[in-house]
Formats: structure tokens, sequence, C-alpha cells
């Protein structure tokens, strides 16, 4: 990246007005970090493990997909401004690169202003992603896959433009609120000049260390989400594209977030055995009612002493699942809840991340099926939808998306 910061700190100069004297920091930045480098470790605080943990930024693939899952997850997504060209995504990129590079490795961003908030990674990632009108607007519309376009509209779907779309996304995941703000902020002001906010949206998880690693999260209705998921490590085939694909997509993959608000109201008054009867597994363990353990295969073909299935024929277990092994996807998934109250009838819900080589194929087909039959659909309800293409990661010497922009 040494190469590129000529041309970046030219762009600084000249953009001082419309960045708000961000150039004027460059030179203030250079002194701050003189002065870290005497003062040693900061003094917030930010010694212990967790707040010093980092994720590798540069490689094959873009963190934050096969990466655990960390605490909190902020995804923005924006919209290039008009008349944004290749050249201005370019620009873009080549800022993000150097700033996303710094921020996840504890390190301020080139023009922070705030440096200090930057001294705790706490696990930072960040992945960025691509929407069909970036390539439109890049003119590369030749290279846009097959599957990214809108997703279908299903049934229960009852979507709200305010959370649907966008040329750009950012998925700032860390174990740290405050990491994550700042992140995103420095970011998105860089991207002042390029584009602008579309949405926002904010989830979390169990905080780490409160649960034992690889325990499958809760969302708020109390149910284990995402039991059967794909492992980053033994499913590889469905999750990333290999060298059969595009250049530029090797490494890469697939980004989809549907919003499901959840109608926890009404929720909170369902008795337990009929909780488990609409997710066809116990709230308890997460098993199957046919199994006793959480991962136990379950038995869909199992009748009760008077010759019903023991898992109804719409519950959510038995919707979800295939015969085909390809309609399976990485689920990420992370609550939002604006508080008691607040935010009408979307104020608490999921935000359904998943990644997968090939939308259409994998996703697609399964959220069909749950949206024509499943119990649960009485409590869920799907209110923004939005695709992403993630390109492959970024090798040192390279920036993001360099592979496609240049193409």
């Amino acid at each position: 990246m040494t190469a590129d910061h000529p041309d970046r700190r030219t762009f600084l100069v000249g953009g001082a007005a419309a960045l708000g004297g961000a150039a004027l920091a460059v030179g203030g930045r250079a002194a701050w970090d003189a002065d870290q480098g005497r003062r040693g470790a900061a003094s917030d605080g930010s010694g212990t493990a967790a707040g010093t943990a980092t994720v590798p930024f540069r490689g094959a693939r873009q963190a934050g997909v096969g990466t655990p899952p960390a605490a909190f997850a902020t995804v923005i997504a924006l919209d290039l401004v008009p008349g944004a060209d290749r050249d201005a995504i370019v620009r873009l990129m080549r800022i993000w690169t150097d700033d996303i590079e710094r921020l996840t490795q504890g390190r301020p961003g080139l023009t922070d202003t705030e440096p200090e908030l930057a001294l705790v990674p706490a696990s930072l990632t960040v992945t960025v992603g691509y929407g069909s009108g970036l390539f439109s607007a890049a003119g590369l519309d030749r290279l846009r896959p097959a599957w990214l376009s809108p997703i279908p509209a299903f049934a229960i779907d009852r979507l709200q433009p305010a959370w649907c779309g966008g040329d750009l996304v950012l998925q700032v995941c860390a174990d740290d609120e405050l990491t994550i703000r700042h992140a995103a902020r420095l970011l998105v002001r860089q991207a002042g000049t390029f584009a602008t906010v579309r949405w926002v949206q904010r989830g979390f998880r169990r905080s780490p260390g409160t649960t034992p690693p690889g325990t499958t999260m809760r969302n708020l209705m109390g149910q284990l989400d995402g039991t059967r998921n794909l492992s980053p490590v033994d499913d590889e085939d469905l999750i990333w594209h290999d060298d059969t694909a595009p250049d530029w997509l090797v490494g890469g993959t697939s980004m989809v977030l549907r919003r499901i608000a959840m109608d926890l109201d009404t929720w909170d008054g369902v008795d337990r055995p009929v909780r488990e009867a609409v997710l066809g597994r116990r709230m308890a363990d997460g098993a199957p009612l046919t199994g006793t353990r959480e991962h136990d295969e379950p038995d869909l073909e199992a009748l009760n002493d008077i010759g019903f299935p023991v898992i109804d024929i719409a519950a959510h277990i038995r919707r979800a699942r295939t015969a085909d092994p390809g309609q399976r996807f990485l689920r990420r998934g992370y609550s939002y809840d604006d508080g008691p109250g607040a935010g009408g009838p979307d104020g608490t819900g999921l935000l359904f991340i998943t990644f997968q080589r090939d939308v259409t194929r994998q996703f697609v087909p399964v959220q069909q099926r749950l949206a024509e039959l499943d119990l649960l659909n009485t409590w869920i309800t799907p209110v923004g939808s939005a695709s992403f293409a993630i390109p492959g990661g970024c090798p040192t010497g390279e920036y993001l998306g360099q592979r496609l922009l240049e193409s």
C-alpha cells in the first residue's frame, strides 16, 4: 500500500473542505504515531486479551465470513452519488483498504481525528460487498453475477424500502461496541465524497466468555438459531468461489441480509409445548422432538401414539430441511432490539445474515419453502432484504476489489 499513499494524500489535501479539514489531521497523525511509540501501551485499559485480539485483514478471503462471529455487528449500506464512476470507486477502495487494515490491527486510520478510539481492535473485522448498482456505475455489467439481483418477493414479505438495496455494504463486527462505532463512523466519513448512507442496521449476540466456544446463539424468541449451520472449514464449496469463477470472485462469496421482525408480544403468550411444536425442537437444548441432543438428526417419519407426526408437517425444522445438500448456507445472524415500546412492530427481531456461493441455487429455494408453509410465520415478518457480491480477499499489495475494478 505504500505506493498508494501519495495519491491518497493528494486527494485529502485537495478535498480538505469536503472532509471537514481531514488534510490537517495527516500531519497530526504522524505526530500522534510518534508519541504512541514513546508512551507504549494505551492507558485506557485496552491491554486485556479480548481488547487486543486482532483478526488478519490480508489474505485470499475477506474476514468476517468464516471468522467466528463477534458479539456485535453494524451493517451499513451505501449508495454511490450520481456521477460516481469506476475511477471514483477505485479511489474509495484504496482509502478503505488502507483504513480497514489499520483499524483491524489496532491502529488509527490515516486521517483519524480520534486515534485513541482505535487502540482496542477487539477482533474487529470489516467485510466489503458490492450491490448490483456498483457494477453499472463502474461499467462492469458484463461481470455482474447472475445471482446478484433483488431476491424474489416471498408471500410473507412486508418489505420496507428503508431496509432494502444498496450499491455498497460494510459489515463491521467486533467484540466491543465502541470499536465498531468508531470504525464505522470513520469509514462512512471517508466515503462522503463518493457515497451516501442508505441504511444502518445494528445487532448483537452473547459477549465472549459468557458461553462456551461453539455454542449456538439464541435469538430473542429464546430459540437456538443456527443449529444445522455450515462449517467454514468443512463446507468451503458451498460458501466460497474457487478458481472456476471469474478471477475477482475467487475466494469471494455472496451475502444476503434479511431483516426479520418478531412479534414478541404475542409469542410471550404461547406456552412451551406450542413453541416446541412450532419449531420442531425443544426450547431448552435445541434437540429435535425426536432426539435427545441439539445436533441429533430429526426423525421426520416418527408418529405419536395417535398416529400424527411427532414433528408437525409445518414445523420450522421440517420446512427448512431438504434432501438437496446444496440448499444450505452459512448463517451469521444477530438480534436487534430498539427497546420495550420503541420502534413499533419492527422494533425487535433478527438480522438474518447468510453467506453462500450462489443465492439463487442455495438461499432462495429454502426461503420459498418457509414462506409457503411454516408455523413460525405467525410471529415473524421479513421487512428488509438486500444481497451483495463479496469479492475475494486482499493479498499484500492489492486494494479491495482490485481484480474486478481493473478488469
